[in-house]
């Protein structure tokens, strides 16, 4: 996006050290202490109010579930999430219910999301009265503002969603989202399985609507080159860990962390979506890529491999941390990559 500022003045959401651990269950089904896998793993972040925050990342990488996390439909093991300068996650389930009205998340996954038994009508009626109560007549016509906003013709509301394309059952879930009139929105790679013109247009209307509505986004995507056209900023996850953050231009020309490197090499200049990279190997992580001591990202680590594997990557007690390399523009790596 034009505007490359580096946050705004007033934090809608703080995040600070926050883990999500999930732990394995050994006999009797019971949680086992000592092996758990660290999904989030002191992640720090802050997004201002009306900002695009862009978390990227492979799958695995644990980006989905900081955002279920910020949201508590994943319990946190532990750190803080402000929501306008108030701890949500001590808060009672009774208490954050008021919250949960301006905090809401659009899920990937189209057809988990949307009831095929219900009509476009009842799904956004549904969401229309979660909250307040309206007459027939107040839904009717909140539901067609609804759809106006994401450019869909009042006709759809009739249809169910099997009868609609990847493109229109995505607006349907913003419009549904939407309807609960939330200041916050975690969109969980809300351009998944769409063809390249469709997701343009998504995320257009995405960033429309920010700027009619004065929405906050957490952007999670795989789409490089989209998260370079919605973002504000870019948060860069590897294992859990956050290992860059800068301006969405900054990081996608000047990447300094040798992961987001291997990241934007992968992009595919005339699609924009991701490729394979290395030799038949996909971008994305498994059991076997589990956090080690010192820098996580090292067995993978060109720059590692170059500098003779030096003992401050393989050391736990010298793991790198976020540090700036200028305003804005933050890596954890002991051999970051400036010109």
């Amino acid at each position: 996006m034009s505007d490359e500022r580096e946050g705004a003045a007033q934090a809608l959401l703080e995040v600070g050290d926050l883990k999500t651990f999930f732990h394995r269950r050994g006999a009797f089904g019971l949680p086992r202490a000592d092996d758990y896998v660290p999904a989030v793993d002191g992640v720090s972040l802050g997004v201002g109010e009306g900002e695009t925050l862009g978390i990227v990342g492979e799958s695995g990488c644990g980006k989905t579930t900081l955002g279920r996390t910020i949201l508590r439909l994943v319990p946190a093991t532990s750190g803080s999430v402000r929501y306008r300068g108030e701890e949500v996650l001590g808060l009672s389930a009774s208490e954050f219910r008021a919250k949960r009205r301006e905090m809401q998340m659009i899920f990937q996954d189209l057809d988990a999301a949307l009831n095929p038994k219900m009509r476009v009508s009842e799904l956004l009626a549904e969401a229309i009265t979660l909250h307040r109560t309206r007459s027939p007549e107040q839904v009717q016509r909140r539901s067609e503002e609804l759809l106006d906003l994401v450019k869909l013709k009042p006709a759809k509301l009739q249809a169910f969603p099997p009868e609609l394309s990847g493109g229109e059952k995505r607006r349907v879930s913003i419009a549904r989202v939407l309807a609960v009139e939330p200041r916050l929105i975690v969109a969980d790679e809300p351009l998944s399985a769409l063809d390249v013109s469709i997701a343009a247009q998504v995320a257009n209307l995405m960033r429309d609507l920010q700027e009619t509505l004065g929405l906050t986004y957490l952007f999670i995507s795989h789409d490089l080159r989209m998260v370079e056209l919605i973002a504000h900023r870019v948060m860069v996850m590897y294992l859990g860990k956050v290992v860059e953050t800068a301006p969405a231009r900054v990081l996608a020309k000047e990447p300094a962390h040798p992961y987001s490197r291997l990241l934007w090499s992968a992009v595919d200049p005339y699609t924009g979506r991701r490729m394979e990279a290395g030799a038949g190997r996909r971008w994305e992580l498994s059991e076997g890529d589990r956090p080690k001591s010192g820098c996580r990202f090292r067995d993978r680590c060109p720059v590692y491999q170059a500098q003779g594997e030096p003992a401050v990557c393989r050391d736990k007690e010298t793991e790198p941390t976020l540090s700036l390399l200028a305003p804005g523009h933050a890596v954890a790596c002991h051999f970051p990559q400036v010109r």
